[in-house]
């Protein structure tokens, strides 16, 4: 399908995803993946903070508000938190959850997981994949879109988690 893939290798897509397991037979797959130079533990609290707000295109789908650019230190995301944040409303919930390696949440029908996989250098694959139970045009349509927003998210996500871990990894230990 068009747009149902960026950034991702075919190992990517073959891999299994805690989304998976909500929808049986998806009308729409889509996956999106970005390599992020800082571990893991540098790019979850970005991921987990998804909670406050989308980071994607704050003026789309944010009503113009900005997502947060410094971590706010929230306590871990549970099952049955909600999902994200866009407007000032809560939006959907958070249906399976494994800190520091995936996080996955359920909003308008569709089902995404973000799995976080280390590489070598201290590196991070972050992996998004969608699915969700459409057909036809629809899923086209929701593809397209889809792309275009996860990107800017991922990327932006990426850029947060890697200025971040600079920072912090350049900051003189106090003694």
């Amino acid at each position: 399908m068009i747009g149902d893939r960026w950034g991702v290798a075919d190992s990517d897509v073959s891999r299994w995803y805690p989304c998976d397991d909500f929808v049986d037979s998806p009308g729409l797959k889509a996956w999106r993946g970005v390599r992020v130079e800082a571990p893991t533990a540098a790019v979850w609290p970005w991921i987990a903070q998804l909670r406050l707000a989308p980071y994607s295109y704050d003026w789309i789908d944010n009503l113009g508000r900005r997502s947060p650019r410094q971590l706010v230190g929230l306590p871990e995301p549970r099952v049955g938190d909600a999902f994200t944040t866009a407007g000032g409303r809560k939006l959907g919930r958070i249906v399976s959850v494994e800190p520091g390696k995936h996080l996955t949440g359920t909003i308008m029908g569709a089902f995404m997981s973000y799995v976080l996989v280390p590489e070598e250098h201290h590196a991070t694959r972050l992996l998004l994949k969608v699915v969700m139970r459409t057909t036809g045009w629809t899923a086209l349509g929701l593809s397209v879109g889809d792309l275009v927003m996860a990107r800017r998210q991922l990327l932006n996500f990426k850029r947060l988690a890697e200025r971040h871990h600079q920072a912090t990894a350049t900051e003189p230990e106090i003694r």
